[in-house]
């Protein structure tokens, strides 16, 4: 059975942010990276422990992917990301 996943309402504003900064110099980049950050984390539906466990933390239910050099940290609860 899949994972769902939920984006909490600050890391779609960070996901803004992002676009935003980025679009400064190059709508074409800013899309380009949203569209890999959302589809990076597409296979955590699938596989949830994809992504290491964040070290300053130590928790096995809160992970992190890197995309481009943004950290996408997220926590692994029941059947939901």
């Amino acid at each position: 059975m899949a994972y769902r996943i939920v984006w909490s309402p600050a890391a779609i504003e960070d996901i803004e942010s992002i676009a935003e900064y980025i679009e400064r110099d190059s709508k074409f980049y800013a899309k380009a990276v949203v569209f890999k950050i959302f589809q990076s984390t597409e296979k955590l539906k699938k596989y949830p422990k994809i992504g290491r466990v964040v070290p300053e933390l130590g928790r096995e239910d809160i992970r992190e992917l890197i995309v481009y050099s943004y950290r996408l940290v997220y926590q692994v609860k029941k059947r939901q990301i």
